[in-house]
Order: C-alpha cells, then structure tokens, then sequence
C-alpha cells in the first residue's frame, strides 16, 4: 500500500504503518486469520489517513493496474524515477541482507566506492572513472570473490535505457579483466520498449537478472 502512494518508508512515521505479515508466525496458515484481524485497523487507517481513500471514491483512477505500477501516480518524472530507483535499492538491499544472514560466508556494503570496498573487505580494484560508485558490493571472505553489483528499475522508457545496456557491457569486460563479477538487476515495464539493447546486454554479460530470477534464488548459483 505505501507503493501506492508512491513515498519513502521514512516519510510515514506518523502514519499507522502496516503490520509485516511476513513472520514465523504468517507461515503457519492457522494464525492468518488472526493476523489480518488484527491489522484490520490499521490498514484502513492508512487507506484514510494516506488520502487513497479519496482517491478511490471520487473515481481519479481511470486504470487501476497502471495506477499500481505508479504510471498515474507520476513516477515517470525525474523526481518520481528516484523514487523508483531508491525502493528498487531497498528491496535487493534487503534481499542481500538476508542473503548473507543465510551464507555467513558473505558479507555485502551499498554504495561500494573504491575506497570503501577497500576498508570493508581490504580488497583492491581498479575503476575507470572517479565518480564509479556500485550500488551494492557483495564479498565471499573464504574465496575472496567479489561480486560487483548494480540496480535500477524503469517504469518508462527513453533513450537511457539503451544507453545503459551499452555502457554495462563494456563495465563487465573491464571487471572481468580484474577477476571481478559484475552482476546487473534490472526491472520495470520500461524495458518493454527496449527489447533490443536488453537483449544484447543479456546475451554479452554473464549476469543480468531481474527481481522474480533474484527472488527465485539465482543469486545462489552466481555465487557458487
């Protein structure tokens, strides 16, 4: 639901937040029932309080599947894009938190610069630009592997996504000339409309993957 009003987690504070659903006790199916019951209140409080409510009832919504994937909402503008690109951030942060809870053998740091993956891993790279900046490096102690790692998410499309495909190609020839991989997690609808170059990238690069391949355990198998 926070999704659809398109804001960062930090901006409802004051808000009822939703109860996470996503605990020991939502697997066992008979406790359910009593975890909705009890976020009951607070979800409609946050479909009142959020202004959804108002949305909903005076009918602004002319599709509600587009309004879900945030085409109404705005977040094909520049600012709403950052949004996009930031949450698309936090779900593979979280995602590799758990990941290395899981793997004790793994450790991981986001905006890898040189610097700091040298002082969280005492590992030495090589970049080709002084502003490179990784969005997350993941490091496998015992091997010594390091595994360098970009996201974004395009809900539109535009020339930047082709773009994008060009220059992550040549970013996985210049890793693989250090024995680094480069690992690229894109998604969005946006991509739809750039077939071609994501085709090219996909088919060149050893790893690009979306969030359905990540969360379906693909990252286990780069890794191993």
């Amino acid at each position: 639901m926070p999704l659809l009003i398109a804001v960062r987690a930090d901006k409802l504070k004051e808000m009822a937040i939703i109860t996470n659903l996503q605990t020991p006790e939502a697997e066992n199916k008979s406790n359910i029932f009593i975890l909705q019951h009890l976020t009951k209140k607070e979800l409609l409080e946050f479909f009142r309080s959020s202004g959804l409510k108002d949305v909903f009832e005076n009918k602004h919504i002319k599709n509600l599947i587009d309004y879900c994937f945030g085409v109404e909402v705005g977040m094909d503008t520049n600012a709403r894009k950052n949004r996009t690109g930031d949450l698309m951030e936090k779900i593979v942060g979280k995602y590799l938190d758990g990941f290395c809870q899981q793997n004790p053998n793994f450790l991981f740091i986001d905006q890898a610069t040189k610097p700091r993956i040298k002082l969280a891993f005492d590992y030495d790279i090589q970049i080709d630009k002084n502003s490179r900046r990784f969005d997350f490096a993941l490091y496998n102690k015992v091997a010594k592997k390091l595994f360098l790692i970009e996201v974004n998410y395009y809900s539109g499309g535009g020339s930047k996504l082709k773009a994008t495909a060009g220059e992550y190609q040549y970013l996985n020839d210049f890793l693989k000339t250090q024995n680094l991989s480069f690992i690229w997690i894109t998604d969005g609808t946006g991509w739809m409309t750039a077939l071609r170059p994501l085709e090219e990238t996909f088919n060149h690069n050893d790893f690009v993957i979306n969030l359905s391949m990540l969360k379906n355990g693909i990252l286990q198998e780069i890794v191993s």
